[in-house]
């Protein structure tokens, strides 16, 4: 380990706040104070886990007891007082910093273990710290970009977390063992999965709770989409007993378009395909005067600032009241309190632009799941949360 050079002396403290001795502060000192650290942190989880008294666990965190720490398994002492159903504990713990999202060797947070002890009272403190936290963190992201960026931030640069990497990497089109249309991106020696079919069902009730029962069905619904990856939903407004009589399909990779193109989908009645990123066409002329009854977006490769940035058009993308807009909602959906929080979030983002939202469940254990294997490795909850988002449907709340 490298030695740790202070600023100053005057920076030269203990984790207590003492005033260290005058020799060389190397990296054994440094070892020597992370091992007190971490022994406070064993015993802040130990006394929690042995239902100390609530006096001897106050003193720990008075001691500085890190409340980031995490033993062997991954265990904070939130994760401790979660699993002792200790509410006030967990609340207070929170209220003095703890992290509502640091997950366990085994991915778990302590929101669930909370939800898998049903204590709901525990599952919402942390719940409702977790969407506090995010919305803090995204008004604070706003903010950097007007300011120009001014925190420095490490940017993951593969093709899963940035868009231009993305658009410059192959996909292939294909089909699994069991003969299930499948897209593939191909990084390296691996292939990571951008659109499977399991998602078919998904798709399918999203149009018909978008279509349905809209007044405009009978005659044909103006659709945007955003993504076409492979093609399910755009199948689905196609198939509506009406097509659509305006059907807007907005994708930006090559392999894409040159698979819709083959497909056949330049050449459908009323579809019109725009080659780019939606940033291209969504707030700029090109879509100017444009309203829709229908709105969807699923992109790939794209965090939850740029769905945020997307939510702010979608008013202006509406055709009225009756109108609908929805997303694919895998925000955070390999661990359930991360779905829930970010659920949550979507909804009171999409709630400060006027749009409200109902929500439907719909089961995809249910779908195949044996025979599509580790393809729901993005998307592991048994229910997926539907949205479906219209102008002020919902009473003044």
């Amino acid at each position: 380990m490298t030695a740790y050079q202070p600023l100053s002396r005057d920076h030269e403290t203990s984790a207590k706040g003492e005033a260290l001795p005058d020799e060389v502060y190397d990296s054994d000192h440094f070892e020597a104070e992370l091992g007190e650290i971490a022994a406070l942190g064993r015993a802040l989880i130990a006394a929690i886990l042995e239902y100390a008294p609530i006096e001897d666990v106050h003193k720990l965190l008075d001691e500085d007891a890190p409340l980031w720490y995490q033993d062997e398994g991954g265990w904070s002492a939130l994760h401790a007082a979660a699993s002792v159903e200790d509410t006030e504990l967990v609340k207070s713990l929170l209220q003095r910093g703890a992290l509502w999202n640091a997950a366990d060797g085994d991915g778990n947070t302590a929101g669930d273990i909370a939800l898998s002890l049903n204590d709901e009272e525990s599952y919402r403190a942390i719940r409702d710290a977790g969407i506090r936290s995010e919305l803090i963190l995204h008004l604070l992201s706003s903010r950097e970009e007007e300011a120009d960026a001014l925190v420095l931030k490490e940017v993951d640069d593969t093709a899963l977390h940035s868009a231009d990497k993305f658009l410059s990497s192959h996909l292939l089109y294909t089909a699994d063992a069991h003969g299930q249309e499948i897209c593939l991106l191909q990084s390296g020696d691996t292939e990571i999965g951008v659109m499977m079919g399991w998602e078919r069902g998904i798709m399918q009730e999203t149009v018909h709770r978008m279509c349905n029962d809209h007044p405009n069905v009978e005659t044909g619904l103006k659709v945007l989409n955003v993504g076409f990856g492979l093609g399910i939903i755009d199948s689905y407004f196609q198939a509506l007993p009406v097509p659509p009589s305006t059907h807007v399909i907005i994708e930006p990779h090559p392999d894409v378009l040159k698979h819709m193109r083959e497909q056949g989908w330049y050449d459908k009645k009323g579809v019109t395909i725009l080659e780019g990123k939606w940033q291209d066409f969504v707030g700029t002329t090109m879509l100017e005067g444009m309203a829709f009854d229908a709105v969807y977006t699923d992109t790939f490769s794209e965090e939850y600032g740029d769905l945020r940035q997307f939510f702010d058009h979608v008013p202006k993308l509406l055709a009225g009241p009756d109108a609908r807009f929805s997303f694919f909602n895998g925000l955070g959906a390999t661990n359930a309190s991360f779905y829930d929080v970010y659920t949550h979030l979507a909804e009171l983002h999409l709630a400060s632009v006027g749009i409200d939202v109902e929500w439907a469940d719909v089961d995809v254990a249910t779908q195949e799941a044996v025979r599509w294997g580790d393809t729901h490795g993005y998307f592991s909850m048994r229910l997926y949360r539907l949205p479906i988002g219209r102008i002020g449907i919902k009473d003044d709340r």
